[in-house]
């Protein structure tokens, strides 16, 4: 049991299973851009560790990138996308995969998705470690490659933040 924030957590996802599922979807990507070049846009702060331990599973010529963006304070969603660090890669004709932490509601992904669509990006994927399916407001961004599908629980580890704290956990802890 943990403790952050006045709130407790308990360890419901181990580190181990978190890297199998990673190797996975990574497979996964590979198998479906064989001869394309992705461009990959992690979403900081939450999806750097997956994004890190994704991208040593991926075999194509890749590139990545990073944006910020941010929907939440403490537990909940404000239900507005602060564009904190914006894209700084042009991507126009390219195949872009975003990589974030967690699709939840969906929406900083639907804001961020017509962002990368309009401006000009040939096709617009995404992968999250963790999809909460039953909280998803936007059909659009259910994501292609996820590792988890979760309940609507609160969770923080593996990059996953209360009020930035937390993230450097290996494990997934879910609040009880």
């Amino acid at each position: 049991m943990l403790e952050y924030e006045g709130l407790f957590f308990k360890e419901s996802i181990s580190a181990e299973e978190i890297q199998k599922e990673v190797a996975r979807v990574a497979q996964e990507i590979n198998a479906d851009y064989v001869g394309k070049e992705p461009l990959f846009v992690c979403v900081l702060n939450g999806a750097f560790m997956y994004a890190a331990d994704l991208l040593k599973h991926i075999t194509l010529p890749c590139e990545i990138t990073f944006v910020r963006m941010k929907s939440y304070e403490g537990t909940e969603t404000t239900g507005k996308v602060n564009m904190l660090i914006p894209l700084q890669v042009d991507v126009k004709g390219r195949d872009v995969i975003v990589i974030e932490d967690i699709i939840d509601t969906g929406i900083t992904m639907h804001a961020f998705k017509k962002i990368l669509q309009d401006s000009g990006a040939k096709s617009v994927e995404l992968t999250s470690f963790f999809y909460k399916p039953n909280s998803l407001r936007y059909e659009d961004v259910t994501p292609k490659y996820y590792g988890k599908a979760i309940p609507p629980a609160f969770i923080i580890g593996y990059g996953l933040d209360i009020n930035e704290k937390a993230r450097n956990l290996g494990s997934i802890y879910t609040k009880v």
